[in-house]
Parts: structure tokens; C-alpha cells; sequence
């Protein structure tokens, strides 16, 4: 299917992907070694998925999210009735579970299910045995179980766990899916109603806690919700995606693993959740912040995993297709090894708006913001391999050298109105000179704009945060200039690209999607050049690229209408959330970053 047609289902520690015609394709959790380690259940249809539909169905008529709640409902139409089939994972406990229900609408409808275990991303088949307690599977491979129960009859076909029953007008059919360490004892039994109701009051609670206001309540509620569920509760890091190797274009090589946290999503998601009411979600993540990025300075990395972990070693995992042919499929990431100044700033720059938003003081914060400044001061002016981490040169990215920037002028900003302790005038001399290289090396004559690196003549999206960061306003002739030029010819479709891929630049094919962080971006620009009706019409487009149940991939192909990239993108989200507060009247992210106005 698709990337579109899938929904995302997620208790904060796993997740999985339900397709509209009732497969799940991909489910994933932490492995019980490593919270950086993810395990695929159930990897393509070739190698395993669990379906269950009408007989007879090709495609769901219609699904939806329950309220403000991550309960997936898919409704089946079919010449003999209709049911509804709930797919959720209940609040986590002890394992995970997944619990699926077929709820009988009208009509009598003939139903197939159909559950295929391959563990370890497709490949190994597990010793799959019938529990003497009641209709229930346990299935086994190295340090993996899972327990399937039904209330209706199973049996083996073929390597393959089947079921068919009818649902009639008002019955319920339940299946309930554990996982846990294989060599704990077998789960107990869940309650399938029971955990719909506790489910469905769990996420009904965490949305009271929204303060947004406005027109695109129900866009930013969805998309922080998503950003719920892409958290990991025991250490609140956030991960960028639930998936990896989805590809930035069908059939190429950009496929990376996404199931990692990012320490440049930090700022904008902090402000995304502050700004929202969810208080506790901020400080968590806060908090995953200082833990990662604690020790040694010039160590620092631009990924971890959900626990801080540092090692994420890249793999190829060659059994696998590729999703429709992109090959390879890759799991960790060998970005983070690379070398992106950036994310100095980032870090800083999360911290000092932390403060400024009210989160309680970090003792050890400042201890670790001050040994990073000391070590940026030694390394700034070096090239690196950008906030795209591309696989080319290193070269002296334009947004690197902005954010190295930011990262002392938020240091500055901590002397000046949190009386942190500094040699701040040691600082302003630092941050001078930045601003003085980037402005002599990054600006191009010929061009009439700030170029990707110093001495190109490339644009580049992340040009756009310029004025966001603070580093010059939207209204200076030449920021509205390089604006001006992305808009005109840094896109497709009027959706922004992320730069105009060649290999001489990352090493890679060229050829992606528009990204739509990016996108909201440009629309972030707009706003503060005062273009604001322009603004929400790229907002609202933007809005309208999400797929039926309000989520967004990275990227998207303006050409064939298909989204692209890692499914959902906690980016794209966080961009939404932000863009549409600064079009409304409360609080505003880009015055907050840009430190326009006091918080």
C-alpha cells in the first residue's frame, strides 16, 4: 500500500502501522538489551503481517481516529453488513499489548483472519505452540514472545495462524496480541473491553491538558497526539519517526532509519509542547536532552537512541525488498557519527527557551552548556556535514555557522536574564565574529542571496531560519531576498525542497520529495515578513497533504500526489503545531526563538 494508507497505532513505548484494509505490516518495540535497539515484528507482506477483514473486502470504506484518542476505527462495507474493526495498544504495564475488535454493525459478515509471526525484521520463523488456557498461540524465536488469544477458534495453515468467523449486528470478536521477554513466564489475560475504555480515557485525559485555540484545533491536537505516541515514556526522548528505510523517493538509496532521537528536534519541540499545556512532556524531554548530551564535549553527537545510547552502527539487512523496490533497507544510522556544528546551537538554544517558558532549573544544565562553548570555540570555524548530514564533502554550511551562533548568543542571553555565570564579554566577542564570517562568506554577490555553504551557489531550505533563529530579521533586504529565491526556485508544486540533490554534493543519487518541514517553514517566513494571507494558504495546503487521519510522512512527491519518506514524521508534526500558532493570536513560536518578545 501506499505509505499514506497506513494509521499509527502506540502505548509510548511500542508502535505499529495498521493499513486500511486491516493488515498491520509493522509493529516495533524496544529490545529488552538496548531501549536503542527496535525489533520488527512483522516486517512485509512476504515475511509476515496480521490481517484481519471481511472475506470478501479489498478495501476499508472508511476509518477514523475515535475523538481525540489513538484508537483506530476501519469500517468494512459489504453486500451482507458492515463492521467496524478497532485496533489500539492499551496504556502500557509490564508488556505490550495490541488488542483488535471486530464490532458488528448491521447485517451478518463473513470474516478472515490471518497472522503471520516473522521475527527480527522478517527472518526468523518462530516455534509456534497452542496454551492450554483457553483459544490462545504462544510463538517463540530467540529472546522474543508473543502470545495471541481470540475469542474465536485459530488454527495452523502453512507456517500461518488463521481464524474465520462471522460477526453479526452487535457481537464483538476480540484478539489480544502480547509481547514479552521469551523467558518470562506466558502474560496473563488482558480484558479487551476493559482496555478499550482505560485506553480511550487515557488519551480523552491527555488532551484536556491542550491550551491550543483557534481554527486548527483539530490538525495541532492530532499532531501532538502523534507526537505522544512517537515518545518513549520511561526516558522521554522523542523519536523522529516508528519506521525506517521508507524511502525519500520510490526505488532509491535515501532510506534511512528514523527510530532515533535528534537533538536539532529539540528546540521546536519543546516549544510545540510547551506552548500546547503539556508541561510534563517538555520536561521529560528536557530532561532525555541534558542525560544525552552529558560527558565529554567534542563526543557530542546529533543522534541517540531512546536512552541516550551513542553507538547506532548502520546495517544492511539484504533479505529485505525494500518498500516497492527501494533497496537497501538499513537499520541504525551512520549519521550519527558525523560531524554537524549545529547541533551546538540546538542544544543551547533548547535549554535557554526552556528556561524562558518556566521549566524547573537543571543544576547541571549550565555545567554542560559551558564545557560545549568552550569546545565550539575551537571548532566552529570547520566544515562539517550540515544539518542534511549529507554522505559528500564536508564543507562550511551556511546554517551550521548560524547556529554556532546561537549557541552563544543563547549563553549570552543566560548571563543577561537568568544570571547564569559566564565570560560573557569573552562570548559577545565569539558571537561578533560569527555573525561577521557569515555575512562576508555565506552571501552571495552574483546571486543576490545567502548561499547553502560558504562559496556555493546553491540555495538551501535551511537558509529559512535565518530570520526564525534570530540571526537577522525576515526584513533585512538580503534575508527577504534569499526568502524570496526559495520561494521561486527552491520548490515543487509550491512546496519547499530541502536543497537540489546531486551527488557531487551528498554522494547519493539525486532526486527526493519536498520536505515538509521545510514547507512550513516558508510559511514561518512569510508570516514575519507580514505576507500572512499568503502564509495560511501554504499552511492550509500543506494541511491538506496529510492522509485521511491526519498524519504526515517526511516528505511528499508534488508530482505523483504520494507521501515520501518515514511514516509519521515527528518533524513534519512539530512544524505544523508551530506554524499554526504563529498564525494565531496567542503566543508565537518564531517571536519566542527569534527572542522578539519577552516569554
Amino acid at each position: 500500500m501506499k505509505i499514506e494508507d497506513y494509521a499509527l497505532i502506540g502505548d509510548c513505548h511500542s508502535a505499529a502501522l495498521v493499513g486500511r484494509d486491516g493488515s498491520i505490516d509493522w509493529l516495533c518495540w524496544p529490545r529488552f538489551d538496548s531501549a536503542a535497539c527496535f525489533a520488527a515484528l512483522l516486517g512485509t507482506p512476504d515475511n509476515g503481517r496480521w490481517r484481519i477483514a471481511p472475506a470478501d473486502a479489498k478495501r476499508a470504506a472508511r476509518r477514523h481516529y475515535r475523538g481525540d484518542t489513538l484508537i483506530l476505527e476501519t469500517d468494512f462495507e459489504t453486500p451482507e453488513g458492515a463492521v467496524t474493526l478497532v485496533d489500539f495498544m492499551p496504556a502500557r504495564d509490564e508488556h505490550c499489548n495490541l488488542v483488535r475488535m471486530v464490532l458488528g454493525r448491521h447485517g451478518r459478515v463473513k470474516m478472515a483472519m490471518e497472522f503471520i509471526v516473522r521475527f527480527d525484521y522478517g527472518t526468523s520463523v518462530p516455534w509456534v505452540t497452542r496454551l492450554e488456557d483457553g483459544n490462545a498461540l504462544r510463538a517463540i524465536a530467540g529472546p522474543d514472545m508473543v502470545v495471541l488469544r481470540a475469542s474465536v477458534p485459530m488454527h495452523g495453515k502453512k507456517l500461518t495462524t488463521v481464524a474465520e468467523f462471522d460477526v453479526a449486528a452487535g457481537e464483538r470478536v476480540a484478539f489480544v496480541l502480547t509481547h514479552c521477554p521469551s523467558h518470562r513466564p506466558v502474560p496473563g489475560t488482558l480484558d479487551p473491553e476493559r482496555a478499550f475504555r482505560d485506553t480511550e480515557s487515557f488519551w480523552q485525559q491527555w488532551c484536556e491538558k491542550c491550551t491550543v485555540t483557534g481554527e486548527w484545533i483539530p490538525q495541532v491536537r492530532r499532531s501532538l497526539m502523534t507526537l505522544k505516541a512517537l515518545t518513549y515514556a520511561p526516558t522521554g526522548g522523542l523519536v523522529a519517526a516508528a519506521t525506517t528505510s521508507l524511502p525519500e523517493r520510490i526505488g532509491s538509496v535515501r532510506n534511512w532509519d528514523y527510530r532515533f532521537c535528534w537533538l536539532r528536534d529539540a528546540t521546536l519541540s519543546l516549544l510545540a509542547m510547551m506552548n500546547a499545556g503539556f508541561n510534563e512532556e517538555a520536561l521529560a524531554w528536557r530532561d532525555w536532552l541534558v542525560r544525552a548530551v552529558a560527558g565529554s564535549p567534542k563526543q557530542l553527537q546529533i543522534m541517540y537512541g531512546l536512552a541516550g545510547e551513542r553507538r547506532i552502527p548502520e546495517m544492511t539487512l539484504d533479505w529485505l525488498p525494500g518498500y516497492e523496490g527501494s533497496r537497501p533497507v538499513r537499520i541504525g544510522n551512520a549519521a550519527a557519527n558525523q560531524l554537524q556544528l549545529d547541533v551546538y546551537g540546538e542544544v543551547m538554544d533548547a535549554l535557554h527557551q526552556g528556561r524562558k517558558l518556566g521549566l524547573p532549573h537543571d543544576l547541571a544544565a549550565w555545567d554542560v552548556q559551558c564545557a560545549l562553548l568552550k569546545h565550539l570555540e575551537t571548532c566552529w570555524q570547520e566544515p562539517d556535514e550540515g544539518l542534511w548530514e549529507v554522505r559528500g564533502p564536508r564543507r562550511r554550511f551556511t546554517h551550521s555557522k548560524v547556529m554556532c551562533w546561537v549557541a552563544f548568543d543563547r549563553a549570552i542571553k543566560a548571563v543577561e536574564m537568568f544570571d547564569r555565570r559566564g565570560p560573557v564579554e569573552h562570548w559577545r566577542t565569539i558571537r561578533e565574529r560569527i555573525h561577521a564570517d557569515v555575512c562576508a562568506n555565506a552571501w552571495n554577490e552574483k546571486r543576490g542571496t545567502f548561499v547553502q555553504s560558504y562559496g556555493s551557489d546553491e540555495l538551501d531550505a535551511s537558509l529559512l531560519l535565518i530570520p526564525i533563529t534570530g540571526f537577522l530579521p525576515a526584513t533585512d533586504p538580503r534575508v527577504r531576498a534569499t526568502i524570496e529565491a526559495i520561494q521561486r526556485d527552491l520548490t515543487e508544486g509550491g512546496f519547499v525542497l530541502r536543497y537540489r540533490t546531486h551527488p557531487d554534493l551528498d554522494g547519493l543519487p539525486a532526486g527526493e520529495g519536498v520536505f515538509l518541514a521545510c514547507s512550513f517553514w516558508l510559511a514561518d517566513c512569510l508570516i514575519m515578513l507580514g505576507r500572512r494571507e499568503e502564509a495560511r494558504d501554504l499552511f492550509e495546503r500543506l494541511c491538506r497533504l496529510a492522509n485521511d487521519v491526519g498524519l504526515l510522512a517526511e516528505e511528499y512527491d508534488a508530482r505523483s500526489g504520494r507521501q515520501l519518506g518515514n511514516f509519521p514524521q515527528a518533524f513534519s508534526h512539530v512544524a505544523l503545531v508551530n506554524t499554526a500558532m504563529n498564525l494565531s493570536a496567542g503566543v508565537k513560536p518564531v517571536e519566542q526563538r527569534a527572542d522578539k518578545k519577552a516569554a
